[in-house]
C-alpha cells in the first residue's frame, strides 16, 4: 500500500541488489525504485542502489530484432518487453500495449491499449491505466488509480538518487495531464483534465491562500485529497500587459468530496 508522503531521503543501507536477477524482484515486487517508508523524513525514500542496478542492465549493449505481426523493432536485449503477460491476475486489453521488463502490475491492473509501462514502473491492485497512456521508468502509481486517456507519467532514471513521480492510492489523473520530474500526488487526490505539474511547478491553493512549491531537491508535493485544475496567471510588464498574455498555472480550488469521489469513481463492472 502507498502511504501519504511528502519528500524522498536518502537510501539507508539495505540488503544488496543482484543486478543479475533485478527485473525478477523488480516484477514481483520485492524490491521498489521508491517506496514508503514511516521513518524517512516525509514518508518515502528513493532506493538509488535499485535504479543503479537498472542502468547496469542497460550496460549490455547487445541488440536484438523482435516483432508483433506486422511490426518490427530492435531493441537492447537485456531489457525487453515482459512475455509473461498472458494468465496474470490483470486485464492487457488487445490493442498496442507493450509492458517493458522489470515493471510491476498488482492484481486486477487494467491496461488499455494503446499504452507503455515502463521498466521499474510499479503499478498497484485495481489501478485503472486507460488508453495512450505513458507510465515512466520507475514510477510509483498507488492502489486503485485512475490513470485516463493520454495521461503522461514522466521517468526517471539519471541521476540514481531523482525521485520518480509518485501517485499514491485512490487518485485520479484526468485525460491529457502530466506529472513530470517527481511530483508527487498525495492519497486521493484528484487532478483535473490537461494539468501539468513538474517538479519544480507553483501550485496556488485557493482553500488555505498558500503557494506550493517544489525545488529540484524536494519536488513538489500535492496535498491527499486535493481537487486541482488548470489554471492561468497574467504576467507582469508593460509588453505582456499591452498583449494580454498569461501563463498556465495549476489551482487548488478544493478538497475532495462525496460529490467528487463519485464523479472520479471506477466502475467495478470494468474490473
Amino acid at each position: 500500500m502507498i502511504t501519504e508522503a511528502t519528500a524522498a531521503t536518502e537510501a539507508r543501507p539495505t540488503e544488496a541488489i543482484d543486478p543479475r536477477t533485478i527485473l525478477d524482484d523488480l516484477e514481483a515486487g520485492r524490491v521498489r525504485a521508491a517506496e514508503p517508508d514511516p521513518t524517512a523524513a516525509g514518508g518515502w525514500r528513493v532506493r538509488r542502489d535499485v535504479k543503479a542496478a537498472i542502468l547496469a542492465c542497460f550496460a549490455d549493449r547487445t541488440t536484438v530484432d523482435s516483432a508483433a505481426g506486422p511490426l518490427l523493432f530492435r531493441d537492447r536485449a537485456a531489457v525487453p518487453p515482459r512475455d509473461d503477460l498472458a494468465g496474470g491476475p490483470w486485464r492487457i486489453v488487445p490493442g498496442g500495449t507493450a509492458v517493458r521488463r522489470g515493471s510491476h502490475l498488482a492484481d486486477g491492473v487494467v491496461v488499455m491499449p494503446p499504452s507503455y509501462v515502463n521498466v521499474g514502473a510499479w503499478i498497484g491492485e485495481g489501478t485503472m491505466v486507460d488508453s495512450h497512456v505513458l507510465v515512466g521508468s520507475c514510477a510509483q502509481i498507488g492502489a486503485r488509480v485512475h490513470l485516463a486517456a493520454g495521461v503522461t507519467i514522466g521517468g526517471v532514471l539519471e541521476p540514481p538518487g531523482a525521485r520518480p513521480v509518485i501517485v499514491e492510492d485512490d487518485a485520479f489523473v484526468g485525460a491529457g495531464s502530466a506529472l513530470l520530474e517527481g511530483v508527487l500526488i498525495g492519497r486521493g487526490a484528484v487532478i483535473g483534465a490537461g494539468v501539468t505539474l513538474t517538479g519544480s511547478s507553483r501550485l496556488y491553493d485557493l482553500v488555505r491562500d498558500r503557494v506550493l512549491e517544489g525545488t529540484p531537491e524536494v519536488p513538489l508535493v500535492v496535498p491527499a485529497g486535493a481537487v486541482v485544475v488548470p489554471g492561468a496567471r497574467s504576467v507582469r510588464g508593460s509588453f505582456a500587459a499591452d498583449h494580454g498574455l498569461s501563463v498556465s498555472v495549476a489551482l487548488l480550488v478544493k478538497d475532495r468530496d462525496a460529490r467528487t469521489s463519485a464523479r472520479v469513481a471506477l466502475e467495478e463492472a470494468l474490473r
